[in-house]
């Protein structure tokens, strides 16, 4: 556990938490490490919703398929960044999305009732770490309704340049990496790739953004 202890340090679930305090949890907790390789499924659609995930490397991607087939990118998960919390928070009986590997990655898996029932021994750390992931799921509300305002937008157009400026925003800057290639993003808007070809590239011509592969500017 030791090796990731920089990592974990950042995580939101183990705030103001101490070094010490926080291996000690982790052991309460009986805290896993999994590696995947890419595209592998870390949770599939249907599994059990009982387990809390924490990217340790790499990064993993969390979407929904229709039934007609279209995939949708809810989330890029990142290293420090906690997973499937909500689902597992709200004991629905199974998961409605799926979660893969975008790249080799190594996940801490716990399991979330281990998280909310605080241990015989009342640690601070534990009823610590009970705060930051309401607080976690606060943040992760806001996000959703982000996502929300972005894809409700009627246009192509209209949702690509929402999804800039909230990553602008985000970075403070005006040149920022978005986490997603061509077809993720449009996965991501929910529009046609085509489409979003088309619109980016009548945004490049109009002087309003400067890109390159996933790296945009947004130009005054």
């Amino acid at each position: 556990m030791k090796k990731y202890l920089e990592i974990l340090q950042k995580c939101p679930l183990f705030r103001e938490i101490e070094e010490e305090n926080l291996l000690a949890t982790l052991g309460c907790l009986g805290a896993k490490i999994k590696s995947f390789e890419k595209k592998d499924t870390i949770f599939a659609k249907g599994d059990a919703a009982r387990q809390i995930g924490i990217v340790l490397s790499g990064s993993a991607q969390i979407f929904q398929v229709d039934y007609y087939g279209n995939r949708s990118i809810l989330s890029d998960v990142r290293p420090s960044e906690v997973f499937a919390e909500a689902f597992a928070c709200a004991g629905v009986p199974s998961l409605p999305v799926t979660v893969i590997a975008n790249e080799p990655c190594e996940v801490m898996l716990m399991e979330c009732d281990r998280i909310l029932h605080i241990c015989p021994n009342n640690c601070s750390a534990h009823q610590q770490m009970i705060l930051n992931l309401v607080k976690d799921l606060a943040s992760k509300t806001i996000m959703f309704q982000q996502r929300i305002e972005i894809t409700s937008k009627r246009s192509t157009r209209e949702k690509l340049m929402t999804y800039l400026m909230f990553y602008a925003k985000k970075a403070n800057s005006e040149s920022f990496d978005i986490p997603f290639n061509r077809q993720e993003l449009a996965d991501y808007l929910e529009v046609d790739r085509s489409g979003l070809s088309t619109e980016i590239g009548k945004l490049r011509k109009e002087g309003l953004i400067q890109c390159d592969r996933n790296h945009f500017v947004l130009l005054k």
